[in-house]
């Protein structure tokens, strides 16, 4: 049997790390399998559905690369099919017409009260044959009276219901749109879902859904619940959190495969292994190994796994991603300055996110104008004469490198440092970046060139 799994969100919002992370096992699940991952958009909910959310959630999945086989579809567009099954289950009578009003119902749940009695519908209209004059009826399912409802869940284990307390769903409103149970349970049969991966605030739903497959005399999926996701205060995830839309990471510099990576061990392990490769979470990954416990959103350990992935990108691979971080630097500039294939490579091992790297980067684009005052005042106070001598021992390098520019700077340490590279390093650092913290200085000069870092120099005499 062919794995199908889906990922199913709705459009009333953005796509935030939980819906990613539910999406990311579906799509691990599949991949694992050589089975197909088929994206689906719940946007019934037409008041709060909207055309900008439904473009988010496919950019960000596009972003992601999480790639599926089928679809997007879209339950408003399958509406006939709905209307289709609906009418086999009332010609079946496995579902009815309830023509109940609100105050009847109000009613009946105050006297279930008033009894002790946990409040449910309890069927009144299942019997009912006749219409009722100017009302509309809802549609329901007729559930089964007794017995229980077992879900075998790949996370949770065995789940238990007593069907008795199932009351009849409302399967199709008053004005005849079906209901959120409904549509997922024609759409998981029509698709030929095998998984069903989804957050374990959906188990209740379950047994309902299960008990119209069954109606419908369709197989059933294996269901996985998967844990939520809570802040670091072990609080509902939130804004303050981190619950913002996925797009956000990638303004933020985040990589995609950092943030896969940082979601898959949120409730998943594979030994004490922490950073994983995509080609390494298909491998290792299995749906039945998720833990049932919450896990915390830790963003510290997401910066950090991002660093990790950033030092593992070739540079021509890292040059492009880097390039719309540099939107703010003047085209005209960029273009005169060093080859970004050479300044990345002296950035990877200092940067947390494209957005560090960067800023970082800027500096070999844009000569400073001014150093900032702390490193001015502690770094280049009385330090004319060095920053002259500098200009000169390096106008004097012909073979303009990161070492022949080394062999100049030790040299600087010993005339006027007694040897000590960083006195001497420092000042002319400052003098170059604007700031006391830049790669090696050998390395940061080299890829500047000569002109550039005299031209520096020169400058800075003003700031002494």
């Amino acid at each position: 049997m062919t794995v199908r799994t889906r990922f199913a969100p709705s459009p009333t919002g953005y796509l935030h790390i939980g819906g990613v992370r539910t999406a990311l096992f579906s799509w691990l699940h599949a991949r694992q399998h050589r089975g197909q991952f088929i994206l689906r958009v719940e946007d019934t909910d037409l008041e709060r559905s909207t055309p900008e959310a439904t473009a988010a959630i496919l950019e960000g999945m596009q972003w992601l690369g999480l790639d599926w086989d089928e679809g997007p579809f879209y339950q408003m567009q399958r509406m006939d099919r709905y209307r289709e099954v609906l009418a086999q289950m009332l010609s079946a009578g496995t579902a009815y017409h309830c023509y109940c009003s609100k105050e009847e119902l109000d009613i009946m749940r105050e006297e279930q009260r008033a009894r002790g009695e946990k409040p449910r519908y309890d069927g009144r209209c299942r019997h009912r044959h006749e219409a009722r004059a100017g009302v509309s009826p809802v549609i329901r399912f007729r559930s089964p009276d007794d017995g229980e409802t077992v879900v075998e869940d790949l996370v949770h284990g065995r789940v238990v219901f007593q069907n008795s307390e199932l009351d009849d769903l409302i399967i199709a409103r008053s004005d005849g749109t079906p209901t959120y149970n409904f549509c997922v349970v024609v759409d998981d049969w029509d698709m030929g879902i095998t998984q069903v991966i989804r957050g374990d605030d959906h188990l209740n739903n379950t047994p309902r859904q299960m008990q119209i497959l069954q109606a419908l005399g369709a197989t059933l999926p294996q269901y996985a619940h998967v844990p939520m996701i809570l802040g670091p205060d072990k609080q509902k995830l939130s804004k303050r959190h981190g619950a913002v839309s996925v797009l956000e990471y990638r303004e933020q510099g985040f990589l995609p495969d950092a943030l896969l990576n940082f979601l898959v061990r949120l409730g998943w392990s594979h030994g004490d292994q922490e950073i994983f490769t995509r080609a390494e979470m298909i491998e290792h990954f299995r749906i039945d190994d998720v833990h049932k416990a919450a896990s915390a959103f830790n963003p510290e350990k997401l910066l950090w796994l991002n660093a990790q992935h950033l030092q593992t990108l070739a540079a021509d691979d890292l040059v492009q991603r880097l390039r719309p971080y540099l939107a703010g630097i003047e085209g005209s500039v960029l273009a005169v300055g060093p080859q970004l294939a050479q300044v990345v490579p002296l950035l990877q091992e200092r940067s947390k996110t494209l957005i560090d790297m960067a800023a970082a980067a800027k500096m070999f684009y844009v000569a400073p104008t001014q150093a900032e005052e702390k490193d001015r005042s502690k770094h280049l106070a009385g330090q004319g004469v060095l920053l002259q001598a500098a200009m000169d021992a390096l106008a004097r390098v012909t073979d303009w490198s990161a070492s022949a520019v080394h062999e100049v700077l030790q040299a600087l340490a010993q005339e006027y440092a007694e040897g000590k590279l960083g006195k001497v390093a420092q000042p002319l650092r400052v003098a170059v970046a604007g700031c006391a913290v830049s790669p090696p200085l050998d390395q940061t000069l080299a890829v500047l060139g000569r002109e550039e870092t005299l031209r520096r120099l020169q400058r800075a005499q003003h700031w002494v």
